[in-house]
């Protein structure tokens, strides 16, 4: 399995604060600001990286996330996880934003979003 990166979710009511706290103190800087969503990447290696999430922001993202690994093909993943029996908490979708995603929570309730960019 090609994993691509895993970036950590981290829900915010303080997003304008979050940014700069990871902006000021460890040189973060913005790659992607959707409003309800701020992914910070290192200028030293762009595949570090930490999403900000404003909670319960759209209708559509589920509270709770913690983790977003992007994976060469989402669907192979998602495919073995229900031949698995894993249960799928947010189906296989296609985002506008430009990502293929399905959630499934690990044994610990920890959410997992499993993701590709779109070609």
């Amino acid at each position: 399995m090609d994993i691509r990166r895993v970036v950590p979710d981290i829900n915010t009511n303080l997003m304008e604060e979050s940014v700069k706290f990871y902006t000021d103190l460890l040189g973060f800087q913005v790659a992607m600001d959707m409003n309800w969503i701020v992914t910070l990447a290192s200028p030293s290696n762009v595949t570090a990286q930490i999403n900000l999430l404003k909670n319960q922001s759209l209708s559509s993202q589920p509270s709770g996330l913690a983790l977003s690994i992007e994976v060469a093909d989402v669907d192979v993943v998602h495919a073995k996880a229900v031949a698995l029996g894993i249960k799928i908490i947010y189906p296989l979708t296609n985002e506008p934003w430009g990502v293929r995603r399905f959630h499934v929570a690990d044994p610990n309730k920890v959410i997992i979003n499993v993701m590709m960019h779109q070609k």
